[in-house]
């Protein structure tokens, strides 16, 4: 991975879907709504000080959000953070920077 370029995009992992757990109530807090389903669909990453997680999430049968994600360095012991996010999106939207 270069450092600074986001990767390719690629299917979640179990590791991808605990990112976006862990940020779950924070949109539930922006949006002012609960999200029964959650299901990380696939990810792309970016190396900075950290790393951002750009995030396919499945929160209905046919509504997804984009999540950005940022996890700091290990050494700064913090929990991921929802940097910023973009609703309505659909299965098909490709997931770009933002």
């Amino acid at each position: 991975m270069m450092c600074g370029a986001p990767s390719a995009t690629q299917p979640a992992t179990a590791e991808i879907q605990a990112v976006a757990d862990q940020v779950k109530a924070q949109l539930e807090e922006k949006e002012k709504k609960k999200f029964s389903l959650f299901k990380a669909v696939e990810f792309k990453s970016q190396v900075v000080a950290g790393r951002n997680f750009f995030i396919k999430v499945q929160v209905d049968d046919e509504e997804f959000v984009h999540l950005r994600v940022f996890e700091s360095l290990p050494h700064e012991n913090k929990p991921p953070a929802l940097a910023s996010y973009q609703t309505n999106k659909a299965r098909h939207d490709e997931l770009a920077y933002f």
